[in-house]
């Protein structure tokens, strides 16, 4: 039998949990013995577009039997699942649902369908992380991914279901990245530094913008203020061991949610299905946990 190659399109390289989709997905492919190419999109849906349909158009010989996309934009490409499933190439999309997968599905040759875990209870844990920190309610600096971000949209959702009225919103928006993350707080505490502003928590989607916002408080912030700004809570999300898991551990975040990678668990349900015809569900949900555990999350103490 051909070995079959797979092609996996991530979002970009500086961010932790992508590093870590690539890595669940090497790791797979050595022990389903399958070859797989990992490309970046730099953050671009435009580039990501653009490279997954470069690889269903190329020569028959050269395409991969199976493309498992992490999207960036605001939908999963149907167009480019489209072409795939034309082409008999399988489709699978992470970290979303695929709406269009049963539709596909009832004509396409090859599997189509979507891993992720649920995001919405993603938001409902850091509902309840933020609950616990703050039990008396307080100022929130929320640094969202992008509005066009399904995910983020999700993770949002989930988090508004049982964040209680007494935790006041401060909303900033980031690119997933420590960087993006940080330019974004550098500016409105710049903007903001007229006034008297006190914030009890940042509660950031991803691990690497928490990290980001604490950055800007250590370089921004100056005076004895620094000090107390170091020791606002930071929640972040994706718990990858090496970097989320671990900051907690060093005290640099005070919470994550992990969220398992789930481009190995594609890879190998797609493997699968080509090679014995197993039938797979539209789409998979695998489950979010906090870290720590939310009863060991000590209160903060009100304003005085």
């Amino acid at each position: 039998m051909t070995k079959l190659r797979f092609l996996v399109s991530l979002i970009t390289k500086e961010n932790d949990y992508q590093v870590e989709q690539a890595a669940a997905a090497r790791v797979a492919s050595a022990e389903l013995g399958v070859d797989v190419e990992i490309i970046y999109a730099d953050s671009d849906p435009i580039t990501q577009s653009t490279q997954v349909l470069k690889a269903v158009q190329s020569e028959p010989s050269l395409r991969p039997n199976g493309i498992i996309v992490e999207p960036l934009g605001a939908t999963a490409f149907p167009q480019a699942a489209q072409a795939a499933v034309d082409a008999r190439i399988g489709w699978a999309v992470l970290s979303r649902q695929a709406d269009y997968a049963r539709e596909f599905g009832r004509t396409a040759r090859t599997p189509i369908f979507s891993v992720s875990v649920d995001q919405v209870e993603v938001g409902r844990i850091l509902a309840r992380q933020t609950k616990a920190l703050l039990p008396h309610g307080g100022s929130v600096l929320y640094i969202q991914g992008p509005s066009v971000s399904t995910v983020s949209k999700e993770r949002h959702m989930g988090m508004m279901e049982l964040l209680p009225g007494n935790v006041h919103l401060t909303t900033l928006r980031g690119r997933w990245t420590e960087e993006s993350a940080y330019q974004s707080v550098c500016s409105w505490l710049k903007l903001m530094s007229a006034q008297k502003v006190r914030i009890d928590l940042v509660l950031a989607q991803n691990d690497v913008m928490g990290m980001g916002a604490r950055k800007a408080f250590e370089e921004v912030v100056v005076g004895p203020e620094r000090d107390e700004w170091l020791t606002i809570p930071i929640i972040g999300c994706d718990g990858v061991p090496k970097t989320g898991q671990a900051w907690v551990r060093a005290g640099h975040l005070t919470a994550t949610v992990i969220v398992p990678p789930s481009a190995d668990k594609a890879l190998t349900m797609m493997t699968q299905a080509l090679r014995k015809g197993a039938v797979i569900t539209e789409h998979t949900f695998t489950a979010p946990v906090p870290f720590p555990e939310i009863e060991k999350l000590a209160p903060r103490k009100p304003a005085a």
